[in-house]
């Protein structure tokens, strides 16, 4: 296992290079980072989920403008699943682990949202919408924050949310934490 935990890291230094790591020093801690993965892999299939993960984050390490704007384009596709009335693409749309805060208190867990915002997917009409207007995401590529407005059917502003955005093993982009407040300035 060592002899492919040293090759994985050479394999993940060479990524870090190709992707066009910022400095030495972040392609240090590339290398250090992949090193700790390797060394945790259990199995060969966790070893090659990781290294996949890795050349992933790696080469989207490099533009956070380009991370922020997929990020974007995640919140914008998760808000038409309200105006589609979708509620099996909203689902999907959520880590498994989500959390998310609203008048019904804490709700943890994909099944748990979902299952709490089925009922604003009744109807022939959307009860809200919401789009991004913020969006900033970490230089790492793991995570992303969007803000924005939520508005009544008559387009007034009600309130602000706030979602946590997490890059998962699979290369999606899906919501972890989610809550709103009222309209901030």
């Amino acid at each position: 296992m060592k002899k492919k935990i040293i090759g994985v890291t050479a394999l993940l230094a060479a990524a870090a290079l190709a992707a066009g790591a910022a400095d030495t020093a972040e392609l240090a801690r590339q290398v250090r980072a992949a090193a700790f993965l390797t060394a945790a892999a259990a199995d060969t299939a966790e070893l090659a989920r990781q290294v996949r993960a890795a050349a992933f984050l790696t080469a989207a390490a490099a533009d956070t403008a380009e991370l922020a704007r997929q990020v974007r384009a995640a919140e914008t596709a998760f808000a038409k699943t309200m105006a589609d009335r979708d509620w099996v693409a909203f689902k999907a749309a959520i880590s498994a682990e989500a959390v998310f805060f609203g008048g019904q208190g804490v709700l943890r867990g994909r099944d748990a949202v979902a299952a709490g915002w089925k009922r604003f997917f009744e109807g022939a009409q959307a009860p809200f919408s919401w789009a991004p207007e913020q969006v900033e995401a970490l230089e790492s590529g793991s995570l992303a924050l969007s803000s924005g407005p939520v508005l009544d059917p008559q387009g007034k502003r009600t309130s602000t949310f706030q979602s946590v955005w997490r890059l998962e093993a699979d290369g999606i982009w899906r919501i972890i934490f989610d809550k709103g407040c009222p309209p901030c300035e």
